[in-house]
């Protein structure tokens, strides 16, 4: 988590003066559900204690300074004509400022500073957390609050038509409603939401590959139509369907026929993954950590055979994780080619883990992973100072 007064003497030394107010939002891993957000369906995400910060001091004009802080850039935009170029740094910014505008958020111009520490491309959502972060800023300078679940519909709103990546809802929705010592179940149809409390006897180990993940935007877009066209197959025999989220198991493999291998891979992937996450928060609410465990493993296999996401980097993380005496399950994070996974540990293996996992990936990769021991954090917040 970045430091309070990391960012406050960053702003006294970029502008002079110190802040008025401090808006953060968390990064996110996902333990369980994965690729099922934008199928309608379930996921079990957690906000991490990794965030994006913005310090902000108002203006008296229609100015909106913003400088990066991380890459050592800055930009000037104006309040009454953001234009709609996609992607770039500031995108996050101008989508976030012009759909709170179109919402009817009276926004007032800033000095902006922007920091964070969620590593970026390493699917922790260090986008999300941006776009969570300034808009829970910009509305706090004026004296507004965003309802926690039309914040993370403008953020992702934001992060499909300004930075131009046809994401989910799922990052942005534990951005804005984490809740500390629990993941979220989100129904990614009426994004409802269920706090499920974390057992305290396990830790959540975030291993990151370092491997950027080039394909990932590509191959997100194309399982998506994939998933899309599985959908439209099975409405001849399953007309009430609209998502895969509507499709059971025995339904898909009664049905089977219909599909080309390729999109039916695609399809069981979804449908089995959606029960998965049912059944662990089952798991979770019993402190049934072993069952939960391999559910994870369970998802990871699905990933890697079915959906076609994993990578050797991200198989080598969870391979050597599983092996690891005190490991509960291992599984990738994140939309995969590359980035992160995730492990559930017992607190006494923590030590044992990160060594193991960091040689056995170092021997087969040639270097480190980054490896954090996690905290499930509270969502987005602003502190006015």
């Amino acid at each position: 988590m970045i430091a309070a007064q990391a960012i406050i003497d960053a702003f006294q030394q970029h502008y002079g003066t110190l802040p008025a107010l401090i808006g953060r939002a968390p990064g996110r891993v996902n333990l369980i559900g994965e690729h099922t957000d934008y199928n309608e369906g379930w996921v079990l995400p957690v906000a991490i204690d990794l965030d994006a910060a913005v310090a902000a001091r108002p203006r008296t004009d229609r100015t909106l300074q913003l400088y990066a802080h991380d890459l050592e850039t800055e930009a000037t935009l104006n309040l009454d004509s953001i234009s709609q170029e996609v992607g770039g740094w500031t995108s996050y910014t101008r989508g976030m400022a012009a759909l709170l505008q179109e919402a009817g958020y009276q926004l007032k111009g800033a000095d902006l500073v922007v920091m964070g520490d969620v590593p970026r491309a390493s699917g922790l959502s260090s986008s999300a957390a941006l776009e969570v972060a300034m808009g829970t800023t910009l509305t706090a300078l004026s004296g507004q609050t965003v309802p926690g679940v039309e914040l993370a519909q403008l953020s992702q709103r934001t992060e499909n038509n300004w930075v131009g990546v046809n994401s989910g809802i799922m990052d942005q929705m534990i951005s804005a409603l984490g809740k500390r010592d629990h993941a979220l179940l989100i129904d990614c149809r009426d994004y409802s939401t269920q706090a499920i409390p974390i057992p305290s006897n396990v830790r959540i180990m975030v291993c990151d590959s370092k491997k950027s993940r080039e394909l990932a935007h590509s191959a997100y877009n194309e399982r998506r139509a994939q998933c899309e066209e599985a959908v439209r197959l099975l409405q001849s025999v399953l007309p009430g369907i609209r998502a895969l989220r509507d499709v059971r198991p025995d339904e898909l493999e009664a049905h089977a026929d219909l599909l080309p291998p390729i999109i039916l891979q695609r399809a069981r992937h979804i449908v089995t993954e959606d029960a998965r996450v049912l059944d662990s928060v089952k798991a979770l609410r019993a402190s049934d950590l072993a069952t939960f465990g391999h559910l994870m493993n369970e998802s990871h296999r699905s990933l890697r055979d079915d959906y076609e996401v994993s990578s050797k980097e991200l198989d080598t993380l969870v391979e050597a994780a599983q092996q690891v005496p005190g490991t509960y399950g291992s599984r990738l994070t994140g939309a995969g080619f590359g980035g992160c996974t995730v492990s559930l540990v017992v607190p006494e293996a923590v030590d044992r883990f990160k060594e193991r996992v960091a040689a056995a990936y170092r021997q087969v990769v040639g270097y480190e992973p980054e490896i954090y021991v996690c905290v499930a954090a509270d969502g987005a917040s602003a502190a006015r100072l």
